[in-house]
């Protein structure tokens, strides 16, 4: 089933998410930084991955992601409306956090193997549109550069981000997007992870499906996008929502989000 007219929203079933936080972490300004490990509702989740061999595919069973309620009757869920605000200039984004791996060491050389599939939350099945990160999980000294091999939304093996040097030294919680190959749309699979360069510091590699993003221009600010500005982007109940903020200073600030989500 699927939500097409104003009528169909209306009568559609919707749980209101909450992505608060109640602290904030020091960051670079216009850089993005994850809060997953801050104090707030949800609760704080563990920042270092638990896996570097395989990864994970985390769910709103994960600590640190909102718990959400099942649909029920093949329902399909939306992401139909957002209440935002911060306490700093920013943008704030929105995320399907569906695969985790980590913490890797700087001069990480990793072949994943036996990774569990997040093809399940892509809605076309093939992973276009998901990102690849990585996240800083502690300090590091020295300039990282990291590559990144992937299977693409082909499903095409070998796919490389090329080396990606950070150009500073990550701090905790800073993240980095890496670029896909020339042609490719998306992601199925992290194949490897190699880091060189950098001296002391441990990252994720994630790869996250975007759901929604907006600015704030005023301190203490926000709005509400209704359907029609969300796009109404289709998640599952067992996704793993995580808000990211983007801040035009040295604090994350604190990040004020609730999520409608409608399923029909």
């Amino acid at each position: 089933m699927s939500i097409s007219t104003v009528d169909g929203y209306f009568a559609a079933a919707k749980q209101n998410i909450p992505l608060t936080k109640t602290a904030s972490r020091t960051s670079v300004a216009l850089i993005p930084f994850s809060t997953f490990d801050l104090a707030g509702n949800p609760g704080a989740g563990t920042l270092a991955g638990s896996s570097t061999a395989a990864g994970i595919v985390p769910t709103d069973a994960t600590a640190g992601c909102p718990v959400i309620n099942a649909f029920g009757g093949g329902a399909t869920g939306y992401l139909t409306r957002v209440d935002y605000a911060n306490t700093v200039l920013s943008r704030l984004a929105i995320y399907d956090m569906l695969f985790k791996a980590g913490a890797y060491a700087f001069n990480a050389a990793t072949t994943l193997a036996s990774q569990p599939s997040f093809l399940g939350r892509c809605p076309d099945g093939a992973g276009n549109g998901n990102e690849i990160w990585i996240e800083a999980v502690t300090a590091f000294t020295g300039n990282l550069s990291i590559a990144v091999t992937y299977t693409n939304q082909a499903g095409t093996t070998g796919r490389t981000t090329g080396t990606v040097a950070t150009g500073a030294a990550l701090t905790v919680g800073r993240m980095v997007q890496l670029p896909l190959q020339a042609g490719d749309s998306g992601v199925q699979k992290i194949e490897s992870v190699t880091g060189t360069v950098a001296t002391v510091g441990t990252f994720n590699v994630l790869v996250l499906r975007p759901l929604w993003n907006q600015r704030i221009t005023v301190a203490n600010g926000g709005g509400i996008d209704d359907w029609f500005k969300t796009g109404a982007p289709i998640v599952y109940a067992d996704s793993a929502i995580i808000a990211v903020p983007q801040a035009d200073s040295t604090s994350t600030g604190l990040p004020d989000i609730i999520i409608e989500i409608a399923n029909a």
